[in-house]
């Protein structure tokens, strides 16, 4: 059990949260959720040892165990993948090795009666107790069920880290966390870089082999899927509900009324009382009253109503201009970099008005094709946009290639053309930049906040072909319920990459799967695909026991 006592945080005379006590039992699987900026980042670096609290402590067992995987980190560049996740075992090594080491110490002393050779027999002696004490494990099928979960592949396993994306050495890092099978796993974001095959990989261990489990996370189905109790941070204050998060969103809102029932009634004492001090105050007769009700009112504690976020991303694609029968034509496509084939003979039709999927394990070929349908890249075979296709493309990393260097306003200003440039800061007003915010520099903005400013570019033309590459990263709920309407209500045709369940269900008639250098064809939803492809994903790699 770790018990986080009386914790307070306080910034520049600002107090981001205090007096937090709460407690984290073996078993609990619990989503820390609240606005941005309320603080949950912070509070789980406090628990994990990364930051101080300006008050308060967090106690824990002894020999307890807490891993935490931040939101960006880099692994180190000096090994191979397996070497690196293998590390995971670094302390039943390290006590192997000094055992063995003690032990030929002791062959070659002589000293018996002495007090240095008795401290060396104890030293062996407590550290075998503890290594014995380990239940037998074959470390190197620990490692390889992992990277192969979290979606490496055997060739995977001899490369040097360096050679990959600071998504897949995140997942590197995450392989370390759950083979070390610790008391506790903070998991900041985890799902960012990873697709939808390792999500539903990493539910079932956290569910299923995992101990307690502290997770933040904007995937809606992740954290329903892994959850039993939802923590909310608040106002500089937490409330602890003892469900999942959907199930905490109802209990939120009943209690939000509860609030706001009690607050308006103890307004309406409030002022019955004023009104009863101003009319009696002078009165002789009603001195005792009026004192009474003055000190009473200057004792009431005030009723608070926790907060709503009112910033609201408001969305619309503007109509789509009508486009030929079949806006995207692709036959016997074939893409390879070197001896690294992507796929051969991929074909494909997208209708007019189609919302489809593309789904797939990172590294199969979805981007690739995205970019052969654009013209951006050289492939065999054809790749034909239609009639009047005019394309709008919000690629994976659409918010890093913004420059750094102009303000929010520049960079709208920048592509605006004709009328539309007097709507400038209205529609900046719509994505949540208004006031002073529109001359930020974009180089200080956060993530959600680039891939919002990435999303105004998009709208402002008509399109009739969106491309939508993992559109949702770093969106917060909200606003990804936002875009998901928008995208429901779009008139023209879609093509859709991501690894947000939650996101992509409802939102395609058609699923276009990659894998093992094929594009295989799926008429059916992606809710129906993905509930498929769990069972057939978890009797492919046999889970770590």
């Amino acid at each position: 059990m770790i018990s986080i006592d009386n914790l307070a945080v306080e910034f520049n005379g600002t107090t981001l949260f205090k007096d937090v006590s709460f407690v984290i039992n073996p078993t609990d699987k619990i989503a820390l959720m609240g606005k941005n900026g309320a603080g949950k980042s912070t509070m789980m670096k406090i628990i994990a040892g990364a930051q101080k609290a300006t008050r308060g402590h967090v106690r824990s067992p002894k020999d307890a165990v807490i891993a935490y995987l931040p939101q960006h980190l880099l692994t180190e560049d000096n090994c191979t993948v397996f070497e690196e996740a293998a590390k995971a075992f670094k302390h039943v090594f390290t006590m192997r090795d000094e055992m063995d080491a003690l032990n030929k110490e002791l062959e070659t002393r002589t000293d018996y009666e002495s007090e240095a050779y008795m401290k060396i027999i104890e030293r062996v002696a407590d550290l075998g107790e503890k290594y014995y004490a380990l239940e037998e494990v074959n470390y190197d099928a620990e490692v390889e069920k992992a990277l192969k979960g979290l979606g490496f592949k055997q060739e995977d396993f001899k490369r040097q880290t360096k050679e990959f994306s600071g998504g897949w050495r995140m997942r590197i890092e995450l392989v370390k966390i759950l083979l070390q099978k610790p008391d506790l796993i903070l998991l900041d974001e985890p799902t960012n870089h990873i697709d939808i095959e390792s999500v539903i990989w990493l539910e079932d261990f956290l569910v299923n082999k995992a101990n307690a489990v502290l997770v933040i996370s904007h995937d809606k189905a992740f954290i329903d899927n892994i959850t039993n109790r939802t923590i909310e941070v608040t106002m500089g204050r937490i409330y602890d509900y003892k469900a999942n998060y959907s199930h905490y969103l109802q209990l939120r809102e009943e209690r939000r009324a509860h609030q706001l029932k009690a607050y308006q009634e103890q307004q309406k004492f409030i002022a019955d009382n004023m009104a009863f001090i101003e009319r009696f105050k002078g009165t002789f007769s009603k001195t005792n009253q009026v004192a009474s009700r003055e000190r009473m009112l200057e004792k009431l504690e005030i009723i608070e109503v926790d907060e709503i976020d009112t910033s609201a991303l408001k969305l619309r694609f503007p109509p789509a201009p009508r486009s030929g029968d079949y806006p995207v034509t692709v036959k016997e496509v074939s893409k390879a970099y070197g001896d690294k084939v992507v796929f051969r003979d991929a074909s494909m039709s997208i209708s007019r008005g189609e919302k489809v999927c593309f789904v797939g394990r990172n590294g199969e070929g979805k981007s690739t094709m995205i970019k052969a349908i654009l013209n951006e890249i050289e492939v065999e075979g054809t790749c034909q946009l239609g009639h009047n296709v005019k394309v709008g493309y919000f690629a994976q990393n659409q918010a890093s290639l913004l420059d750094n260097e102009l303000t929010i306003f520049q960079t709208v200003d920048e592509v605006a053309k004709g009328e539309i440039r007097t709507q400038i800061k209205n529609i900046l007003g719509r994505f949540m930049f208004s006031g002073e915010d529109i001359d930020k520099k974009v180089g200080v903005l956060s993530g959600g906040e680039k891939t919002r400013l990435a999303m105004v570019k998009l709208l402002l033309e008509p399109v009739n072909l969106l491309i939508l590459d993992e559109p949702t990263n770093h969106l917060d709920l909200k606003s990804k319920e936002v875009l998901k309407e928008a995208l429901l209500d779009f008139d023209g045709t879609m093509i859709l990459v991501s690894h947000d369940r939650d996101f992509l269900q409802g939102l395609s008639q058609k699923v276009f799967e990659f894998k093992d250098q094929r594009v295989i064809e799926h008429f059916e939803t992606i809710d129906a695909f993905l509930e498929r492809n769990r069972i057939e994903r978890i009797a492919d790699i046999q889970l770590m026991k």
